[in-house]
């Protein structure tokens, strides 16, 4: 430790944030299991099992809020994961460095963008009087829609304007992936004749492979947790049908509510998180049991 105690320091900042906000705040997780008030604290609350549990099964809201929640998520992950890796193999065919940077810049750059101002220039994008979009179908004689209150619109406006703003930022470790590929395969397929597509295929293909099943193993894993910021900023009470997902409930029961009920809001979060836990378990083993990359 004395000899690469800088790599330790490097190591340490990170180490603390993992321990103040993920393992600290386990501590708490117990208040799913007790009636918690504030007066008495974790320790003192009445110990009541399972109960909120029970009562968010039983909800009339339980149903709704877990198809939303995976439609979104699987939505999310079945569009979203290839657009990186076709944007990674196409750039890396690219021979101009100045217009291969160009994109880079311009697909990226989005990334960097707050939620709020996301969800302001959809707005902006779509309103019904004004936007760009609806300009232009009134311009090819199409009535104006509404789209952020037709409920049935909601997930692909998220999904995809989700896609637009990370793609250019997620394939970055793609284009990493692709650099470590040893050329001498690429100039051996030239010489017998391979195109580019051919080269694609049966050469960057299986080398960003493992990258590739890692990064969807990992976000099989966080397939609950959509994240309340960009849904509830997006919600109105025209889309709230289709727009409603575990994590804006969460918020709403526990910090939004006139009656805050923290022992309520905890158990649906460590539901959302005991799946998400059982999901990435089962998506690890499977990529084992079929000999491909593994988180371990």
């Amino acid at each position: 430790m004395r000899k690469v105690w800088r790599l330790y320091a490097l190591i340490a900042l990170p180490l603390v944030y993992i321990i103040i906000f993920k393992y600290v705040p386990m501590y708490g997780s117990q208040i799913a299991f007790k009636n918690f008030i504030v007066t008495k604290g974790i320790w003192g609350s009445e110990w009541v099992g399972f109960r909120h549990f029970i009562r968010f099964f039983n909800s009339y809201e339980f149903w709704r809020l877990l198809i939303n929640t995976i439609v979104l998520s699987v939505y999310s992950l079945v569009a979203g994961f290839p657009f990186p890796i076709i944007l990674a193999l196409s750039l890396n065919y690219v021979k101009n460095k100045l217009f291969k940077k160009s994109v880079q810049l311009i697909t990226y750059a989005p990334h960097f963008i707050s939620v709020v101002v996301m969800v302001g220039i959809i707005f902006e994008m779509l309103d019904p009087r004004t936007g760009i979009v609806n300009s232009v179908m009134k311009l090819l004689g199409f009535p104006a829609i509404n789209f952020m209150g037709v409920p049935e619109y909601f997930k692909s406006i998220y999904v995809w304007s989700g896609i637009w703003q990370s793609v250019g930022f997620s394939c970055i470790i793609y284009l990493a992936a692709l650099s470590s590929i040893d050329p001498s395969l690429h100039e051996a397929a030239v010489v017998d004749g391979a195109s580019k597509i051919q080269r694609m295929w049966h050469i960057d293909l299986p080398g960003i492979m493992p990258i590739a099943i890692i990064m969807l193993i990992m976000n099989t894993g966080h397939m609950l947790d959509i994240g309340f910021e960009k849904v509830l900023l997006m919600q109105n009470p025209l889309n709230i049908r289709t727009s409603e997902v575990i994590d804006t409930y969460v918020y709403k029961v526990g910090l939004a509510s006139a009656a805050l009920n923290y022992s309520y809001s905890s158990a649906i979060g460590l539901f959302k998180s005991v799946i998400n836990l059982i999901l990435l378990l089962a998506v690890n083993k499977i990529a084992q049991k079929t000999k491909q990359a593994s988180l371990w």
